[in-house]
């Protein structure tokens, strides 16, 4: 097949680390085709959707690990599978490639599919699941905050769309600071603020269960820092091997057919103790982690199920 993906600069992804890495190099070895474009060459014009990016090659190289061709200008349309793997923050650049791709999917698939992608942010595609998720309120009313605090003493606040730890605070039951980050935040941009009771269980690790075509095939426990409450990776939390209990496979029962049926392919959720707090569907990690802890090659699964698709 064709494979077209969509992603930051493929030069500095981390080998060791990097989803889209990964899954570039387990499609290379299925035989595919593979190339490589920036989000910012999105472009309609006379009613075709076309980008311009160059076909590449990977090798397990740091530094020297994506081989790119001569630059070209394509139709998405003559790909069989394009790969949505640019980065969050989920904004109105991030939303207008949704649209975009829109116009190709499903006769070129797009993974994941970019409507319900669109659709369910993820830290809104929990509200679904009121019984699953800690405590949990969406809002720019600082009186209602307030009260949210009140109710639950220690509690976390963070942007709506934020992500990779950024803007996560911990606001314990004495802290003064809730009408001072409101008033931070509210002055950035238009959006509402997310709260949630404080889970004591985080000092244990968030744990990142991947979910394939809405079954789940293995987790990692990302662990914070000592004296840190946000555990994301990209903020030195620790990846450690994890095993999937019995809680988390009762989670992924009740959000793996939502997930299965509206073309999520590729999700990683996090769980805190007994309690889901986000299904990410934009460009979740992790592959890279559960392969070396447990020798699950969740790369090769989710091409697999790509494959099935593509027939």
């Amino acid at each position: 097949m064709k494979i077209a993906f969509q992603m930051d600069p493929i030069q500095s992804v981390d080998i060791n680390a990097d989803s889209s890495f990964r899954l570039a190099e387990e499609a290379q070895a299925r035989g595919h085709e593979l190339f490589f474009y920036l989000p910012d060459t999105l472009t309609y014009a006379d009613g075709d959707i076309r980008v311009r990016g160059n076909p590449f090659t990977v090798q397990r190289v740091q530094g020297d690990h994506a081989q790119l061709g001569p630059e070209e200008t394509r139709a998405l349309s003559d790909f069989d599978v394009v790969w949505l793997r640019q980065d969050p923050p989920f904004d109105m650049g991030y939303i207008t490639t949704t649209h975009l791709l829109d116009r190709v999917h499903p006769e070129t698939l797009v993974v994941n599919d970019p409507f319900w992608v669109r659709n369910y942010p993820e830290k809104l595609l929990v509200l679904q699941f009121p019984d699953l998720i800690p405590a949990t309120m969406i809002t720019r009313d600082l009186a209602e905050l307030r009260a949210f605090k009140a109710q639950h003493g220690d509690i976390i606040v963070k942007p709506l769309f934020g992500n990779g730890g950024a803007g996560v605070f911990r606001l314990r039951s004495d802290d003064g600071n809730l009408a001072s980050l409101h008033e931070t935040f509210t002055g950035l941009n238009n959006e509402p603020l997310i709260a949630q009771e404080y889970l004591p269980a985080v000092q244990d690790g968030d744990k990142r269960v991947i979910l394939v075509d809405g079954e789940p095939i293995g987790a990692i426990n990302r662990v914070p820092q000592k004296g840190e409450t946000r555990s994301n990776m990209h903020v030195g939390g620790r990846a450690e091997p994890a095993t999937l209990t019995d809680r988390d496979r009762e989670i992924c029962a009740a959000i793996g057919p939502v997930l299965r049926d509206n073309g999520q392919i590729f999700v990683g959720i996090d769980v805190i103790g007994d309690k889901l707090t986000e299904i990410n569907l934009t460009s979740p990690t992790g592959l890279q982690e559960l392969e070396r802890f447990d020798g699950i090659n969740a790369a090769a699964g989710i091409w697999e199920a790509i494959e099935a698709r593509r027939g």
